[in-house]
């Protein structure tokens, strides 16, 4: 049975694709219209590089939460405003806390849905602010308008020297919108201009302030030096914002892109369109080498996309508190076919283009 007539089925039973699972079956199919379309170890293993393994850990990147003020279409963590029951305790960041400080893990990389929305937020990036430790907000930016709650939050953040990336589809209104929800791009601009005025993306600040593009179509990001003249130039001359560096990110084919590509008939076109890309150099480099995965419940997992698709690292007891992150180098690391989207073209992680 082809994966067209599969995913039809899973329609009909009304399975919803967010189950991991269900993700995960039609993600290792291996046979396709146009043939067969070999796993990616197979395809790791053709360049003698298998097993991937672990480096020296580097970053901790913590899920705080899939609750979010919005719901975007492409979200491989499936986040919105009904997700209020999948936020991440104080005692799994007290955990992470004794982590970073016993081994001097240099930073913390603090994602959600919108990880500021995590109750506990403001206090464990004070917390990691007196340990010295380079914080990472991945900031949606429309909830620095999210009302009197957080209307304080562009200056915590610059106060505690946070470096904040932010999600910008595209500088079109149109295009953003389109992705992430009517009002999204204005929002986005008033946040921008709220950072920029604190010195965020300033040529003399060292407040840095990033931007995340990811494609708003089935195709792959253009190159990261092709895209950020044109965001700079586009955002400065319409409304005077400023920034740092662009990360140009794949869209990978999981959650509700997964559901969108498999809606519209274009699931097998994308996976050979990242098989096709497959680049051998972006392998040293990828993501999973050097940076660990923790889900709002303490469990630990290879990159943010294999917890998407719960697919846990492979260790004997895989949580925040069993963790002894001296003894990761060397793992190896669970891998399965969305990890094509990370090694496509100039390669795509967290921090953008790896080759």
């Amino acid at each position: 049975m082809g994966v067209k007539q599969n995913t039809k089925t899973l329609f009909r039973r009304n399975v919803p694709l967010a189950q991991p699972r269900f993700q995960f079956q039609i993600l290792e199919r291996h046979t396709f219209n146009n043939g067969h379309f070999p796993t990616f170890s197979e395809k790791v293993s053709e360049h003698k590089q298998l097993p991937l393994t672990r480096g020296k850990l580097e970053i901790l990147q913590l899920n705080l939460g899939k609750l979010c003020n919005q719901t975007c279409k492409h979200c491989h963590v499936d986040a919105g405003p009904d997700r209020k029951d999948q936020q991440m305790s104080r005692e799994i960041l007290q955990q992470a806390l004794s982590l970073i400080e016993t081994y001097n893990i240099p930073t913390v990389d603090l994602t959600g849905g919108a990880p500021e929305m995590n109750e506990h937020f403001k206090w464990f990036v004070e917390a990691c602010f007196h340990l010295g430790v380079h914080i990472i907000d991945r900031c949606n930016l429309t909830i620095l308008n999210a009302g009197k709650k957080y209307e304080d939050l562009p200056r915590f953040l610059a106060d505690h020297h946070v470096h904040v990336v932010s999600s910008l589809p595209h500088y079109n209104k149109k295009r953003t919108d389109a992705q992430r929800g009517d009002g999204v791009f204005e929002s986005s601009i008033l946040g921008l201009q709220k950072l920029n005025a604190l010195g965020y993306g300033q040529p003399d600040s060292d407040l840095i302030l990033d931007l995340v593009y990811n494609p708003t179509g089935i195709f792959l990001p253009s190159s990261q030096s092709v895209l950020e003249p044109q965001f700079k130039r586009k955002l400065k001359n319409k409304f005077d914002v400023d920034f740092n560096n662009l990360i140009a990110i794949t869209n990978m084919p999981i959650s509700r892109f997964l559901e969108y590509l498999l809606e519209t008939d274009n699931y097998e076109r994308y996976m050979f369109s990242l098989l096709d890309a497959f680049n051998p150099a972006t392998l040293e480099g990828v993501m999973c080498r050097n940076t660990l995965s923790v889900g709002w419940d303490g469990s630990l997992y290879d990159c943010d996309f294999n917890q998407m698709l719960n697919l846990k690292s492979d260790l004997p007891n895989p949580t925040i508190f069993d963790l002894q992150p001296d003894k990761l180098e060397g793992e190896p690391i669970v891998v399965h076919q969305a990890c094509y989207g990370c090694t496509a073209g100039a390669g795509s992680s967290c921090g953008g283009e790896i080759a």
